[in-house]
């Protein structure tokens, strides 16, 4: 679902969810199906990442609730039952499949066991995610899933999308991500929805061709309408012509307007070119970068030129925004040397500059405050470009939804004409229309440029080089995005990956994703393995408890026989305990 913030794509979620009633027609949802939503919140609970994760499955995880139940009841007939329900549902692998989707949204399993409560709103909000793609529901109402994950896991994410056998609604503004893993778009504009077979750039080329064709139409039905209107005024007041005028006023008010969809972004803006003396703005040498006690890199070097274009790629938790703090002057080194030129003047956009703008103000009183001798009409105009028009620019800041606060605190950037902008993922929040008329800033901004982002589209459209933080250091990444996903299977930040110049370099590359895709394939048949046998271990397990509940309920029973059954068990959990902790090693 695509569309401007506002257009309804979360209402139209919560009419499937019946959340929200239709004032007419029908909205018909079969009852057989199961849906799985992403919750925006996360609940109060001491439960650990693994057990919430499970949550997900909640057909699952009731049966295990009462299996509990009924082991310590030492009920084994309802012991049993469970096992075969669980059996039925493909339970046994429960928890591998749960370790699973986590280590892929970037909890290791080192985590696996620590409460929910000691994670921050982003970690928790990746916990409200496994818990959707574990609940195995038909159909799942995605509301900006990549919102809170790093490129990382926003690729692990788009492989499990593709490999998914149900249906999916996404909210997204993501239109790399989109491209990857939708085969339709629903475009919700003017109250209406259309909709488009293909990706995200299929729909681009479609709504083109139609906007071409409606406006042909509109065009046509401007002259049309002119021509009545003329005729009407002329002969309304005439006798022997009333009756064709009558005639004409009624096809003039059947007659509707195609509204002509505006192909250009509703928001215009762009940064100012600022002249600076001396090409060096930072130098930062031998640096060591601390977060309290705890060393975040070290080693640092890293210069930062007037016109350089620069994107911070890694992890989340590896550094980025705390390198980015640093080269802003919120935090110092802890130890070697950063020197910034004395006329430089930073633009720092990071999501704490969303929460601290005044919530009690409007946003020309907030830009007034920045700068008291612009003149109110100024003001106006360039809060207009940000979407900021008419009494919007009037209402307070609480108002807004954190899309229109997220352009307001960009707006505030803007208009203080850095000659350094650090942008620390500027696009949360942010919808298509908006990414793209700050791509488009940023493609003609003269200035030094640094971005964090997980939006493919911003990365690849406004920088021209990339370094790479992991294992506590920050490096130069010789080659292009689409070289950063290869690069994280090989996960050797010291392998040189080149896409162009000599041919020995492209040989280089080649040999290298020759040896990847080896090790990959490897890794896979491996898994596959382990997943058939692991299988297999659990089946023969489910019979010979059946075995031993049989021996249980025929007293008395033969000891002897009895504890070669109960060996037997002990070896085979001691064989799936072995094939799962391989598993998990390959996973990681």
């Amino acid at each position: 679902l695509v569309g401007l913030n506002g257009s309804g794509k979360s209402s139209l979620f919560g009419l499937l969810l019946g959340k929200i009633a239709i004032d007419s027609g029908e909205c018909y949802v079969s009852k057989h199906i199961k849906i799985s939503h992403l919750a925006q919140e996360v609940p109060y609970t001491s439960a650990t990442v693994l057990q919430y994760a499970m949550e997900g499955d909640r057909e699952l995880a009731t049966l295990y609730e009462k299996l509990k139940i009924a082991e310590a009841k030492q009920d084994n007939h309802a012991v049993m039952q469970i096992y075969n329900h669980i059996y039925e549902l493909h339970g046994y692998d429960l928890e591998a499949r749960a370790a699973k989707i986590l280590l892929g949204l970037g909890f290791a399993s080192a985590v696996h066991g620590r409460e929910v409560n000691k994670f921050s709103g982003g970690w928790k909000m990746r916990l409200n995610l496994a818990q959707v793609l574990l609940s195995r529901a038909d159909l799942l109402l995605l509301d900006e899933p990549t919102n809170y994950l790093d490129l990382d896991a926003i690729l692990w994410l788009e492989d499990w999308l593709k490999n998914y056998h149900g249906t999916f609604l996404i909210i997204s503004h993501d239109r790399d991500f989109l491209d990857n893993t939708v085969t339709d778009i629903f475009h919700i504009s003017d109250k209406g929805i259309n909709v488009y077979n293909g990706n995200y750039s299929s729909f681009e080329q479609q709504r083109a061709a139609r906007l071409l064709v409606q406006r042909s139409l509109h065009e046509k039905q401007v002259a049309r309408i002119e021509h009545l209107t003329r005729y009407i005024d002329r002969f309304r007041a005439k006798a022997t012509k009333a009756r064709q005028a009558q005639s004409r006023m009624k096809i003039l008010e059947k007659m509707k307007l195609v509204t002509l969809a505006h192909s250009d972004s509703p928001f215009s803006f762009k940064f100012a070119n600022t002249k600076l003396r001396g090409s060096s703005l930072i130098a930062m040498s031998d640096a060591t970068i601390s977060h309290g006690t705890v060393n975040i890199l070290d080693g640092v070097n890293f210069n930062i030129n007037f016109g350089d274009a620069i994107g911070i790629l890694g992890a989340n938790g590896a550094g980025k925004s705390t390198f980015l703090k640093v080269l802003a002057g919120v935090l110092k080194v802890k130890s070697g040397s950063i020197v910034s030129n004395p006329n430089i003047k930073i633009g720092y956009f990071a999501q704490h500059q969303v929460e601290q703008l005044d919530m009690q103000a409007s946003p020309m009183e907030i830009l007034r405050s920045v700068d008291p001798r612009a003149q109110e009409q100024q003001l106006r105009t360039f809060l207009g470009s940000f979407g900021f028009q008419s009494d919007s620019a009037y209402q307070i800041t609480a108002s807004f939804s954190g899309g229109e606060k997220a352009r307001l605190a960009l707006a505030i950037l803007v208009w203080q004409k850095p000659n350094l902008l650090l942008l620390d993922e500027p696009t949360n929040h942010l919808d298509l229309e908006m990414r793209m008329a700050l791509a488009q800033a940023l493609q003609s901004y003269e200035g030094a440029l640094v971005l964090v982002a997980h939006d493919r589209y911003l990365l690849s459209s406004s920088v021209n080089e990339f370094y790479v933080v992991a294992d506590r250091k920050i490096s130069k990444f010789d080659g292009a995005l689409t070289d950063y996903q290869p690069w994280l299977v090989t996960k050797s930040p010291t392998k040189s990956i080149k896409c162009s110049g000599a041919a020995g370099s492209s040989r280089e590359f080649s040999v290298e994703k020759k040896e990847s895709k080896i090790m990959i394939s490897t890794r896979s048949k491996r898994l596959a393995f382990l997943e058939r046998e692991i299988t297999k271990i659990y089946a023969a397990k489910k019979l010979l408890e059946e075995e031993i509940a049989d021996f249980y309920a025929c007293l008395p029973y033969q000891d002897e026989v009895m504890q070669d059954l109960l060996k037997k068990k002990a070896q085979l959990e001691k064989s799936i305990a072995g094939y799962e902790m391989e598993w998990m090693k390959l996973q990681e």
